[in-house]
């Protein structure tokens, strides 16, 4: 089969013709049908600094992945040929689907084991599928596990692509008053489908709203800054976002006004099962654009330049 292989760091990724997977003990293949382009990828090419997550070169990327299983191993007989399945990515010893040993989605199979495997409803299309299971896990986590965003709270959310779109918009379905900041003016637009109180190019347009939870899905310094001078009293600032790891803060309104700030990253299987039921319910739709694999090169470029409005998944 042909995959997407990652070679190292400032080099293009290649097709290559690799081995099909084979399912070994505690192990499936997954026929992938839906892979998610992400901005990660994009940072691991550019990055010098990820390469000691990928202790092995070459390998195929993509971990954004739902698809149906095609291949069942030894003690893996509660799973069946032609389930439709999401592939949480993230495994309990920190390694990943599209990192270390395992293999990603930039290709037609990949193995998984009983950690990732989550079942995906009829009602929920491949593409959804597979955007929940980074972009989506990762927003709801910090928005729900992390934030504990409830009805009546005050929220603001920093960013409106793939992660902050869906984080906001589980939060308005949580009941919640939500508020966003988008430097984009088409992704601003969008303020009107997921149900928001307020949109503004920063968040900081929203000191008087008294925010009793900020989630920074956009994470590019100065977005951190704006969020801790906006926070009321006793907020919390969840940190999602890696658009720079380094950010200058005023450090008074976080003593005067007893903040907390908390880090967030990905999510468990229960998170991905409970947005896949929200999805369920069809009134989650994030927007997307659907390419092909052939197209995950440019696919990477275009979210390199930025401007891209919704998450690119590479249909197979």
């Amino acid at each position: 089969m042909q995959s997407w292989q990652f070679f190292g760091t400032n080099k293009p990724l290649e097709l290559r013709e690799v081995p099909e997977p084979e399912a070994g003990p505690g192990e499936v293949v997954v026929d992938v049908k839906a892979a998610g382009i992400c901005h990660s990828d994009v940072s691991a090419l550019d990055d010098a600094g990820w390469m000691p997550l990928f202790p092995r070169l070459p390998m195929t990327l993509g971990h954004e992945n739902a698809g149906v299983i095609s291949a069942v191993g030894e003690g893996m007989g509660h799973w069946k040929v032609g389930d439709r399945v999401g592939l949480s990515p993230v495994f309990s010893d920190g390694d990943a689907i599209g990192y270390g040993k395992w293999d990603g989605g930039f290709g037609p199979k990949l193995r998984a084991t009983e950690e990732n495997l989550v079942r995906l409803p009829d009602e929920v299309s491949f593409d959804l599928g597979a955007m929940a299971t980074d972009a989506g896990l990762t927003s709801y986590h910090a928005m729900v596990a992390t934030g504990g965003a409830k009805a009546g709270m005050r929220v603001g959310v920093i960013g409106l692509g793939g992660l902050g779109y869906i984080g906001a918009r589980v939060a308005v379905l949580l009941g919640a008053e939500v508020y966003a900041a988008e430097v984009n003016p088409a992704t601003r637009e969008l303020a009107g489908e997921i149900g928001l109180a307020g949109v503004a190019e920063s968040i900081d347009a929203f000191a008087d709203k008294k925010l009793e939870l900020i989630v920074d899905y956009a994470g590019f310094g100065t977005t951190t800054a704006a969020a801790i001078e906006t926070l009321t009293e006793f907020g919390t600032l969840v940190q999602v976002g890696m658009g720079r790891l380094e950010s200058t803060i005023n450090t008074y309104p976080i003593i005067i006004n007893q903040l907390t700030i908390r880090g967030s990253k990905s999510g468990t299987k229960e998170d991905l099962a409970a947005l896949y039921e929200l999805m369920r319910s069809g009134q989650l739709k994030p927007p997307m654009n659907l390419i092909t694999p052939a197209e995950i090169p440019d696919a990477l470029d275009r979210l390199r330049s930025g401007g891209v409005v919704g998450r690119l998944i590479a249909m197979y």
